[in-house]
């Protein structure tokens, strides 16, 4: 399975998964439908599947343009996102599967951005190797998503879900708002010598105009304090030991940052 990342409107990530075998795509969160066609065209490939992970239309806004281009299609989504993701066929919950490119991936239910956000995540096919999980915008690279449906109760739930997949698994977030994430993360989390020196990359790589997307689990683990609730010094930051209580008030300064 071959991954192309599509940038689209300001900052958001398109994902296109390219089968080369049988040569047909899916597209994960399409925003908009001009990089996925031309893309599409490139490959000589046909689109079968949309995979969204929430309703927001940075995330759904081409698939009515790509069900007409494509009609057999399969629209998939989260089963709560019923009637707010266009042309939506396929209603997932935890523990389903999905199927792309003799890949098999495991449906994640992650609310706290949204209240029917989902993530998808594609074990390696050999242990050890690298395993791959979009996310849409539930966790970002050195972030996470805004609260706008959820509670911080349910995203440290579903952060934890993610966190505890293996550090080798690739994560393919929907926005390129890392250098902006680390900027806030110095601020509560300063003497970490992991974020120290992953900031003077994404600074250098962003100076370039280079994608920062995808991270992986480990990174993050190590440096993203929406991660990282239990560590005394974010704790010692925001004044609270009671890890619900950590995120929110870290969220809660991201949000003002």
């Amino acid at each position: 399975m071959e991954i192309y990342r599509l940038p689209a409107l300001s900052d958001n990530y398109i994902f296109l998964l390219h089968d080369p075998n049988q040569n047909i795509a899916a597209v994960v969160d399409p925003a908009e439908v001009k990089p996925v066609l031309e893309k599409l065209e490139l490959l000589g490939a046909e689109l079968v599947t949309i995979f969204n992970t929430h309703h927001h239309h940075d995330h759904v806004g081409a698939n009515q343009k790509l069900i007409q281009k494509f009609p057999k299609l399969t629209v998939y989504g989260g089963v709560e996102d019923r009637g707010r993701i266009p042309g939506q066929q396929v209603f997932l919950q935890e523990g389903d599967r999905v199927h792309f490119a003799q890949r098999v991936g495991e449906v994640l239910f992650v609310p706290g951005h949204t209240s029917g956000h989902i993530a998808y995540y594609f074990p390696p096919l050999v242990a050890g190797e690298i395993g791959e999980l979009f996310c849409g915008d539930t966790l970002f690279a050195g972030g996470c998503g805004r609260l706008f449906e959820g509670t911080p109760v349910q995203m440290v739930e579903s952060l934890s879900k993610l966190r505890n997949l293996p550090e080798n698994t690739r994560i393919w977030c929907a926005h390129e708002y890392t250098l902006k994430n680390l900027q806030f993360a110095m601020t509560v989390d300063r003497e970490n010598p992991d974020l120290q020196a992953r900031f003077a990359e994404v600074k250098e790589a962003r100076s370039r105009n280079e994608a920062t997307v995808p991270s992986m689990i480990g990174v993050e683990k190590r440096t993203n304090p929406f991660l990282r609730w239990e560590q005394p010094a974010l704790q010692l930051a925001v004044q609270s030991q009671d890890p619900v209580q950590t995120f929110a008030h870290l969220r809660g300064k991201k949000d003002r940052f």
